[in-house]
């Protein structure tokens, strides 16, 4: 009698446990479907660095830079499934260690199947780490140039705005001449659009200012909010309705810069920034934009 009982609670647990498992994957299920036709785009609170999360409509993953540490992990592995290791796209905008060094680990965590960077050679640890990972990756390697269009399904798509000229195997410095080699990506949605601007500085700004589809909803504020960044003119040609800062709390830079915040709010732009908002997702469908946030949820 005994082991009947032992036998018939075994039997239980496991049909539970099926159960359990049955509810799980129809959550996840639903979970997937409601984003049907949805462009999500997360600015991850990854502290003084930059990384940024596209998810297509059509299930499409693309990961803009990756911080300055191993946050990146944590914060993929909250908008990623858990069996899913693959990434289908990373963009190194440029290989400053506050957007690489995240990638790193990201590397030596997931399948990458394409990387899309400069090219540029600059003289640091984590770069020369960069080159023998996406070597050991087996990735498809793309240099970046103005005038690529990356496409993530119909009406969605990434253009590459900058670097004008292929920089491959150029040597640069550190500082501003590698700010400004950053890959500006304009990323569209049917109506909606997005301008990614990396770390790019008022040079490359004045270069881009004539382009007619520089106009974007979202601006990604260049270089953590410093000032030599964010001219007047360049958000005025951008007209955005929405600014992420990525930025860190208490950063030693004290960015974001009060100039490059009264500028914003002479257009009355809304400011969301990842040290206060922490983690930013914009969901798109096409025609409308809701932002999400710690703070609650607003629409555009």
């Amino acid at each position: 009698m005994k082991e009947t009982k032992n036998w018939t609670l075994s039997c239980a647990s496991g049909i539970l446990i099926i159960l359990l498992c049955f509810n799980i994957l129809a959550w996840m299920a639903v979970n997937d479907l409601s984003r049907a036709g949805f462009l999500e785009v997360i600015f991850f609170d990854v502290g003084q660095g930059e990384a940024i999360f596209i998810k297509s409509p059509h299930n499409h993953q693309v990961l803009i830079d990756g911080g300055p540490d191993k946050t990146i992990l944590e914060r993929i592995g909250k908008e990623m499934p858990f069996w899913d290791r693959t990434i289908d796209l990373i963009i190194l905008s440029h290989p400053s260690a506050d957007h690489l060094t995240g990638l790193l680990k990201v590397l030596e965590r997931y399948e990458v199947e394409r990387v899309l960077w400069t090219g540029i050679e600059v003289d640091t640890f984590t770069y020369q780490e960069w080159l023998r990972l996406i070597n050991q990756e087996g990735a498809e390697i793309f240099i970046a140039q103005a005038g690529q269009r990356i496409k993530l399904g119909p009406k969605v798509f990434l253009d590459v705005l900058n670097p004008s000229e292929n920089l491959k195997g150029q040597k640069i410095k550190r500082g501003r001449a590698v700010n400004n080699t950053s890959i500006v990506a304009r990323l569209v949605h049917n109506q909606n659009s997005f301008l990614l601007t990396a770390d790019i500085e008022r040079q490359v700004e004045r270069e881009l200012k004539d382009r007619k589809d520089l106009g974007s909803e979202v601006l990604k504020i260049a270089h953590h909010g410093s000032r030599t960044s964010s001219s007047l003119e360049f958000i005025e040609n951008v007209s955005p309705e929405i600014a992420i800062i990525s930025v860190g709390k208490g950063n030693r830079h004290n960015h974001p810069h009060q100039e490059v915040l009264e500028r914003l709010e002479k257009f009355d732009i809304k400011i969301l920034r990842t040290d206060l908002d922490g983690d930013i997702k914009i969901s798109s469908d096409g025609e409308r934009l809701k932002t999400r946030s710690r703070y609650g949820v607003s629409y555009f």
